[in-house]
């Protein structure tokens, strides 16, 4: 790997000035999982006032990423961009899916304008190419009371691989292997941190107004999300939640969640993983 392209705080520094992740950088060559040093930061200082927000933790490999559920993150040393990020947002635990999905913003943003690659969002936390996974977000919370304390956002991204297992070659890809090429991951670093920084001042911003109509508060929010995923409306997916059902995405409701229209009614799906139905449009109206 060229020194250049190491994911340093030196590297990255000067490119992420007047953002919250400036000076609060933290790299390693080989972790266990981001996620997992983030937490126990975030923990360790969790009645710090002075301590920042916005610390980004970032590894060259992960011998045990997190993926959602029980699922691990395959992470080819200096191959992707394996970042977890410290936020202290003043919300409930019933608004924090917005994390998530500022976070898919976010990617799908830094991706387009690095690589001119258009990403599609899969409600809540996968970001595809030709329906193939390249990112997944993890986010995971600490809460007490009505309020969250802090909130640790995962985020791997395979940028350079030029395969995979042969269990995930079906469902993986990489911009590498989308484009043909290889991509800075400095400079993609760079440009998600920066993405990410603006789209939380806007999450904090509806969590401020003073009107509390979630529909008025996250409107923005919640068209541009919309607006990115093929996910959002008019899908006809199965749905792994509740046992188990299938409809056709009929968009997001006022606090983020996707609705699902069945022969039973509208659904909402809480934290299921949604999957297409391909070829078999007689079971989008399945229970």
């Amino acid at each position: 790997m060229s020194p250049r392209d190491l994911l340093l705080p030196e590297n990255l520094n000067p490119l992420l000035r007047n953002t919250i992740f400036f000076g609060h950088l933290h790299h390693w060559f080989e972790v266990e999982s981001t996620n997992l040093l983030a937490g126990q930061a975030a923990s360790a200082n969790r009645n710090n006032a002075e301590h920042p927000e916005g610390e980004a933790f970032l590894a060259e490999e992960q011998t045990a990423g997190k993926g959602r559920g029980t699922h691990s993150w395959y992470s080819e040393r200096g191959a992707g961009i394996y970042c977890s990020i410290v936020v202290r947002p003043q919300i409930t635990p019933a608004d924090a899916l917005w994390l998530s999905l500022i976070a898919g913003v976010a990617v799908q943003d830094a991706v387009r304008e690095v690589t001119g690659l258009n990403a599609d969002i899969r409600w809540p936390n996968d970001l595809l190419m030709n329906e193939k996974k390249f990112c997944g977000i993890l986010a995971e919370l600490s809460t007490e009371a009505n309020r969250v304390n802090y909130a640790v956002i995962g985020i791997g991204i395979n940028v350079n691989h030029g395969a995979f297992p042969e269990e995930l070659r079906i469902l993986a890809t990489s911009l590498r292997l989308e484009s043909g090429r290889e991509w800075p991951r400095v400079d993609l670093t760079a440009a998600l941190l920066k993405s990410f920084d603006r789209e939380y001042r806007g999450l904090m911003r509806a969590v401020h107004n003073p009107i509390k109509i979630p529909a008025i508060q996250f409107g923005p929010i919640l068209k541009k999300v919309e607006a990115r995923s093929s996910y959002a409306h008019g899908k006809l997916v199965h749905v792994n939640e509740e046992g188990g059902y299938s409809g056709t995405t009929d968009g997001l409701d006022p606090r983020g969640f996707l609705r699902v229209r069945t022969n039973q009614g509208l659904r909402i799906v809480i934290s299921g993983s949604v999957r297409p139905l391909r070829g078999r449009t007689s079971d989008a109206t399945g229970r």
